[in-house]
């Protein structure tokens, strides 16, 4: 089984030549590369260039990236037309891969069959040089199209989809969304496909100064989050995943047809406990009691809209 590799490329120096060698270390070792450079100016494309010589049976396209943010870079190349309907998996420029990581992916989406399916996975949170610090925790309630609406679960750099999960997502095309692996979680949910977490530590997250997105089990990155929230921000980003959603041609199971057609409506009202009500109808949560709450707290209090 052939796997595509994507990878999102910007002002990576410092850590890509690990994780280019954690790829060829594989024991899985039926894949090719795909990279988008969304503009570095450090020697990130020159490395890639080295690599590409040395192994140029690996890289199969280098594109220039859209420049809109790490998103736009990824959906990019999961739309890229020339990319085949086979396995994808998503690569981070500063992670290192463990060796089995696409060998227990490949394994779980075969048993899983052949609806769109998409796979993530623990990982060990590590400083700079790679010093680990604590695994990943577990997500208590699982995946879901309700937890979705207001969460994800599956951590980007982990992700794996199978053919259909990747023929599904590119017949929606480059959607202005804010996180590429929050857009792919909700899409399959909603459209009646499965997702998968896995237990397994598959890799080593690398934590430094520059990440685009930090680890969320981090103090600070909670702090964040719910500080966005009460500003609204997470409003405004189910606001442009449930836009996504209403644009598609996607078949959409009985209660994401049912969300799209009554939340602009409750958007547009007055009063918020109608937007809180429709989120409880269709069961939105998150993985712990306390962040739920504090989602119907934010709706009440018109900060979902």
């Amino acid at each position: 089984m052939h796997v595509q590799i994507l990878m999102g490329t910007y002002n990576g120096e410092r850590w890509i030549g690990a994780q280019l060698d954690s790829l060829l270390c594989q024991t899985h070792q039926d894949w090719s590369l795909w990279v988008s450079d969304d503009g570095s100016q450090d020697s990130t494309r020159e490395i890639l260039a080295d690599f590409t010589a040395r192994h140029p049976d690996r890289v199969v396209r280098f594109l220039e990236g859209p420049r809109q943010g790490s998103a736009a870079n990824y959906l990019h190349l999961l739309c890229y037309p020339d990319l085949q309907a086979s396995y994808v998996a998503l690569a981070d420029q500063d992670d290192v891969w463990l060796p089995n990581k696409l060998e227990r992916a490949l394994g779980k989406l075969q048993a899983a069959g052949p609806d769109p399916c998409v796979w993530a996975a623990r990982y060990m949170l590590c400083d700079a040089d790679l010093t680990p610090l604590k695994t990943s925790g577990g997500q208590r309630l699982g995946p879901s199209f309700s937890n979705a609406l207001v969460q994800n679960v599956l951590s980007g750099h982990t992700l794996t989809l199978n053919p259909a999960a990747v023929a599904l997502l590119r017949s929606v095309g480059k959607v202005p969304v804010p996180h590429h692996d929050w857009w792919i979680y909700l899409a399959i949910m909603a459209a009646q496909g499965q997702a998968i977490l896995d237990n397994e530590v598959v890799l080593l997250y690398r934590q430094h100064s520059t990440n685009t997105v930090g680890a969320r089990q981090m103090r600070h990155a909670r702090l964040k989050r719910f500080i966005g929230l009460m500003r609204g921000q997470l409003g405004e980003w189910i606001d442009q995943n449930l836009s996504a959603l209403v644009g598609s041609s996607l078949e959409l199971q009985p209660d994401a047809k049912a969300l799209l057609q009554a939340w602009p409506k409750a958007g547009s009202l007055s009063c918020n406990l109608r937007r809180a009500r429709l989120l409880y109808r269709c069961g939105a949560h998150r993985q712990s009691r306390a962040e739920t709450a504090l989602i119907y707290l934010a709706a009440l209090a018109g900060r979902m809209s």
